[in-house]
């Protein structure tokens, strides 16, 4: 199997975190006023069920806030989605200014570990439990 070449994998986690920061921004202008939530969630919108990362923006808005309880107990995926959030611009910007690959060998190592049994099924246990913990909060 094929990898994706370094240059299309930093171009297209650059976008997503884009996406993810003007997201945050959107989320951000509209908690604070009298137009409704938007809930942007397929899952939830066709079973009426929360999807295992529902509550994450607000997790993430909860810790740049410095609400690091209010963060966890709305979604702990959020501190996660923050530090992924944080730190992969960075780290590429480094890498495209030392010209290093540094990230890009960080992320094929770290798919390798998460193709194998022993690290990818308890990721999926802690998921589920997740999961379920939203469904019971009614998010």
């Amino acid at each position: 199997m094929t990898t994706v070449p370094r240059n299309k994998l930093y171009l297209l986690l650059i976008i997503a975190c884009a996406a993810g920061y003007g997201w945050l921004g959107y989320s951000y202008a509209h908690r604070h006023t009298a137009l409704p939530a938007t809930d942007v969630c397929l899952w939830k919108h066709a079973t009426n069920l929360p999807c295992p990362s529902c509550g994450s923006t607000r997790s993430v808005m909860s810790l740049a806030q410095g609400e690091w309880l209010a963060a966890l107990l709305v979604n702990p995926l959020g501190y996660l989605v923050a530090l992924i959030m944080l730190v992969t611009p960075l780290w590429i910007l480094a890498d495209l200014l030392y010209r290093s690959d540094s990230f890009f060998r960080f992320y094929k190592k770290a798919e390798e570990y998460l193709k194998r049994p022993r690290y990818a099924v308890p990721l999926l246990f802690l998921v589920l439990i997740n999961w379920l913990w939203n469904i019971s909060k009614g998010l």
